[in-house]
């Protein structure tokens, strides 16, 4: 790569931005963290509270339920003021959330934590709604995509350290009973197990809303970029109204949503899929949730690799033709993951991720093309695609829940037709989007 490409990627009116661009890319891993750290939580709280599948999983309707919420209010926030605004704003509920964990501890109900999710991812939107397209407009158009996978190629690094913590902090700490003696216990010793549990559950999430409020004051404190090049003083309607004639920005919104929904879909359930694939081998249950957090890991371990290799392959490949290649293996490698009922199923599952890698931030930057001085509410409708995290892992949980098998095949393997449709959207969106912008040039 030549000199001008490096300081074209970073910089913006002959102003370097490499100090600015490490800080916003810092949030980038921190909610990676977030996210990862919570993914097993939704075992975790289901054992805890001695709840069902289904219930567990509103962890992750609160936690995305935030981030669809809070998008437009962050745009109006950051239209009015600014993108470091908006970071400011985030990072201040990002801490408020994750050190009410202490509080709903003390409290030992479910629904204080699912508040406490909420908030957090609030901060979250307001984070992604402002980084995002900060990100974007450090540079020019054309380098935006790669720039805007490079920051996000940290986003893993903070995935992976989740998932790491919540294996060695959280489940390897819990209490070693399995979730049918936690069923028989009488209601005290119950109480007893649950406060342990809950002690142990929440240390995570106080540590994380320390270093977000130190990363609040390194980012208060250190000049960063205006973004006068992106004010507009349209009302959020009129925006709007010039924002959804543009079909491959609505495309854009409708694949995101899938997207996110196979991303939570596939890491949140891998723990279910794997637990139910160990057990049958004879394995005890915490030892089998444990297995399958490390194949989660090396999951991610993938999804980070990956990243950075398709950040390379973004400068001789086509976004969107990448993208639309990608999304058919990861179909490929899903339905692996249904009709296999060992450990090769697991094998699929982790070949996945390495698949989504390239995804979020690709169509991202593919819908943001063409949007021009509307690219705030852009954004903002593009964090609210995130909403599918928090539609489709109920949906995968009732078919788990309701343990239906045909033609043999488990229901937690057939819960994974879920990720399996959504992929097939992702797919779609990267052919056409490759087609309106390098043959009919049309947006």
């Amino acid at each position: 790569m030549s000199t001008t490409s490096r300081t074209s990627l970073l910089s913006r009116d002959g102003v370097n931005l490499l100090l600015p661009f490490i800080l916003i890319t810092c949030c980038f891993a921190l909610w990676g963290f977030a996210n990862d750290v919570t993914t097993p939580m939704v075992k975790a709280f289901s054992k805890i509270f001695r709840m069902s599948v289904t219930e567990g999983a509103m962890v992750q309707v609160a936690f995305y339920l935030g981030y669809f919420v809070m998008a437009f209010p962050a745009a109006l926030f950051i239209q009015r003021y600014s993108f470091k605004a908006g970071v400011i704003v985030g990072l201040s509920l990002f801490a408020t959330g994750s050190l009410l964990f202490l509080p709903a501890k003390m409290m030992g109900f479910y629904f204080p934590f699912l508040l406490a999710y909420f908030i957090l991812t609030c901060g979250l939107s307001f984070l992604e709604t402002s980084c995002n397209p900060y990100i974007y407009c450090m540079g020019s158009e054309q380098t935006a995509t790669r720039r805007l996978n490079l920051a996000q190629a940290f986003n893993p690094i903070g995935n992976l350290i989740g998932m790491y913590v919540a294996m060695e902090f959280v489940q390897a700490r819990m209490s070693p009973m399995t979730s049918a003696a936690r069923r028989e216990l009488p209601l005290q010793q119950f109480e007893i197990v649950k406060n342990h549990d809950l002690g142990v559950l929440i240390q995570p999430y106080i540590y994380l809303g320390i270093v977000v409020i130190l990363l609040l004051v390194a980012i208060r404190l250190v000049k960063m970029p205006k973004d006068a090049d992106t004010v507009s003083k349209k009302s959020l309607l009129s925006a709007m109204r010039e924002l959804l004639q543009i079909r491959n920005y609505r495309e854009g919104i409708v694949a995101q949503f899938f997207y996110v929904g196979a991303q939570v879909t596939c890491w949140t359930f891998i723990i279910q899929y794997g637990t139910r694939v160990f057990m049958a081998e004879g394995m005890e249950e915490k030892a089998a949730e444990i297995l399958s957090q490390k194949y989660n890991i090396a999951a991610m371990v993938f999804f980070t690799l990956s990243r950075f290799i398709c950040t390379f392959f973004l400068k001789y490949i086509d976004a969107a033709r990448l993208l639309s290649i990608l999304a058919v293996i990861a179909g490929v490698a899903v339905s692996g993951v249904v009709m296999f009922t060992d450990r090769s199923g697991l094998y699929c599952l982790v070949a996945v991720s390495g698949c989504m890698s390239l995804m979020f931030p690709t169509i991202y930057g593919l819908a943001l093309h063409g949007v021009g001085d509307n690219v705030k509410f852009a954004g903002a409708g593009l964090i609210m695609a995130i909403l599918g995290g928090s539609f489709f892992p109920p949906i995968q949980a009732l078919i788990i829940d309701f343990g239906v098998t045909i033609l043999g095949l488990p229901a937690t393997n057939l819960s994974f037709i879920i990720p399996l449709i959504c992929f097939v959207v992702v797919a779609i969106y990267g052919h056409r989007a490759y087609v309106r912008l390098n043959i009919t040039h049309r947006i």
